[in-house]
């Protein structure tokens, strides 16, 4: 549930209250009684960085960039003494970035 700053226009009374999404707003002022208790405009609770993902999603990898589509005409066959399992990756904790960047 979030929280919501609330200030009163007559006397000044400031008060959060933690209310669902669906509460009605409040009106009356707890302090004066006056009718003009209202929501406030405040910092949001989270940061968003990057592309858009929230600071804390995420961490540890993966690529934002689109894969490669592949040229289904031919089969590629492995070349002679490598197999055909790709190369396991570095784990994020590996690598100087942590795996938070679209170098690895």
């Amino acid at each position: 549930m979030p929280i919501y700053a609330y200030r009163c226009g007559s006397c000044g009374h400031a008060k959060d209250v933690l209310q669902k999404l669906s509460d009605a707003p409040l009106s009356i002022c707890p302090a004066c009684g006056a009718e003009s208790f209202s929501k406030q405009v405040t910092a949001a609770g989270f940061q968003l960085k990057g592309s858009g993902w929230y600071a804390t999603d995420f961490k540890g990898g993966g690529s934002t960039a689109a894969p490669a589509v592949a040229d289904t005409t031919t089969p590629a066959a492995p070349a002679a003494g490598t197999s055909a399992e790709p190369a396991a990756a570095a784990p994020a904790s590996a690598t100087p970035c942590g795996g938070s960047c679209a170098c690895h």
